[in-house]
């Protein structure tokens, strides 16, 4: 007997259909199963078989035929299982697969014949919904994600010998409601974060450069002496980015789902990622790949920061593979197999100390030669360098800074109210234009939205001449001044607006020359 339901895979970060095609026939006893396929899947026979005996069903001895269709899709994963098995039982007449059309069945088998969790289950029940299916079976330690989605029926199942139960008396079928399992849908101010601005002791120009940066999505490069701060402003820059939507919490949890990343519990993320990877960090680590491509680092940053922390260690090819996410904030992966694109829309956050020690310009620590200083700094290629819209620098911390109480200073939740309006500003102007953030802004929408008066032309025709911008540093520098103006509320670039953008350049000049 031929039978077929409904079953999912992961491609990239979406989520896709598969038909597990079950069939029994006479001839020599045999389990096989096709349909362009990872170890892990091919492996499921013999889990399935066992679990299947292990659950009490006693198969006759025939020819067993399992396929998984569309067979020009490569597929991994363990979550077949449950969806072969129930497949191969409905062949051999054991249950009635009739409760399961427009249904889809996701899961991992264990040799008794307990439901395991699996990755991916949003990706996947999203596209199920998509494709118009009713109702999915999942482990009951994946209903929460699935929950999540909505406009879909979810029904936890703990083991085989249950699934089977519930298809031959459809009226036990339990559907699980939203408000059966509590379902952090997100969206909660500041959830999520254990460090907030309040704890920053000076730094007042690092501070206002961070908010810039958030509020126009502006790659931000912070230098200075070691100690001074740098990675304790970086950490604390998710706290002021705009709260996440339900719609955003879930498109960034959906490749935590998939890499397994998910607090334990939780289904949804609910706060915006900060990925830190250390300077040994491989090409492949930050893009992602594999053998059945997974998202890296900087799919993992997607919605949050992505830190590079002592910036001039980290791998030249590393660095180098940046410069196409930063502009078209995704990554394309070629593989064997096949292109998988993965989302990349970060803000880039950098440190980097002024020499090898650290402590340049402090002579009385600093041993370094001018030569190793530049040979230092060179490590970073100028294309990547040019991405960052922001340069600014970390001063020594005086001791009464250090010693300081710091009730008075600003929390993060005052800091993302400016933020958020600077933001919500900037969805107004380019609503409908597909840009979202001032620092998507090309040739022509600056042309259009950083309109300069008389006296900004000639602070920017000034410094233009004076300090030989070029043509990509006289853009970054309107696009920061349109965010500073945003910040403040001001529908025109003033002077002062222009002024502290240019500021912003000052520590590439020094640095680089």
């Amino acid at each position: 007997m031929f039978t077929k339901i409904n079953s999912g895979g992961i491609r990239a970060v979406d989520g896709f259909l598969v038909s597990v095609e079950a069939d029994v026939s006479g001839g020599l006893p045999d389990f096989s199963i096709s349909g362009h396929l990872a170890s892990e899947v091919r492996e499921s026979q013999e889990r399935v078989r066992t679990a299947l005996r292990n659950s009490g069903f006693r198969l006759p001895a025939r020819k067993i035929t399992v396929n998984l269709s569309p067979a020009g899709i490569r597929k991994g994963g363990t979550a077949y299982d449950l969806a072969i098995a129930v497949a191969v039982l409905g062949a051999f007449e054991q249950v009635d697969l009739c409760a399961l059309q427009d249904c889809f069945v996701i899961g991992e088998l264990g040799l008794d014949g307990r439901v395991k969790p699996v990755n991916g289950v949003l990706s996947m029940v999203d596209a199920a919904r998509e494709h118009g299916l009713r109702r999915c079976f999942l482990p009951v330690e994946n209903a929460r994600e699935g929950l999540v989605i909505r406009n879909i029926d979810i029904v936890g199942v703990e083991s085989l010998e249950q699934m089977v139960r519930m298809l031959r008396t459809p009226g036990s079928i339990e559907v699980l409601k939203p408000g059966s399992l509590k379902e952090n849908a997100g969206g909660e101010t500041g959830k999520g974060y254990d460090v907030d601005f309040r704890d920053v002791n000076g730094q007042l120009v690092l501070r206002r450069a961070a908010e810039i940066a958030a509020s126009g999505m502006h790659g931000l490069l912070m230098s200075g002496s070691a100690g001074t701060g740098k990675t304790m402003v970086a950490k604390r820059i998710p706290t002021i980015m705009p709260v996440l939507s339900r719609e955003e919490d879930i498109e960034i949890s959906k490749i935590y789902s998939i890499c397994g990343m998910l607090p334990q519990g939780q289904p949804l993320l609910s706060h915006r990622p900060f990925r830190n990877p250390h300077h040994t960090v491989t090409p492949l680590a930050l893009t992602g790949g594999g053998g059945m491509a997974k998202p890296g680092e900087l799919s993992l940053a997607s919605g949050g920061i992505l830190f590079l922390d002592e910036l001039p260690h980290f791998g030249r090819k590393a660095i180098d593979i940046l410069r196409q996410p930063l502009e078209e904030r995704r990554v394309t992966v070629t593989r064997v197999h096949g292109n998988y694109e993965f989302p990349a829309d970060f803000l880039i956050v950098a440190a980097i100390n002024p020499c090898p020690c650290g402590f340049y310009p402090d002579r009385t620590r600093c041993n370094c030669s001018e030569t190793q200083i530049q040979r230092y700094l060179e490590h970073i290629s100028r294309p990547v360098l040019n991405r960052f819209d922001l340069c600014a620098e970390a001063s020594m911390i005086s001791f009464e800074e250090l010693s300081g109480k710091n009730q008075d200073n600003e929390d993060s939740a005052s800091i993302r109210e400016r933020v958020e309006a600077a933001v919500q500003i900037q969805r107004n102007r380019y609503e409908g234009t597909g840009i979202r953030f001032n620092s998507h802004m090309g040739p022509r929408e600056v042309a259009q939205y950083c309109v300069l008066g008389q006296k900004e032309k000639r602070l920017i025709k000034s410094a233009y001449e004076t300090r030989g911008l070029s043509a990509r540093r006289y853009h970054k520098a309107l696009k920061v001044a349109r965010t500073i103006a945003d910040l403040a509320g001001c529908g025109s670039i003033r002077r002062e607006h222009l002024a502290e953008a240019l500021g912003y350049g000052m520590l590439e000049d020094k640095l680089w020359g």
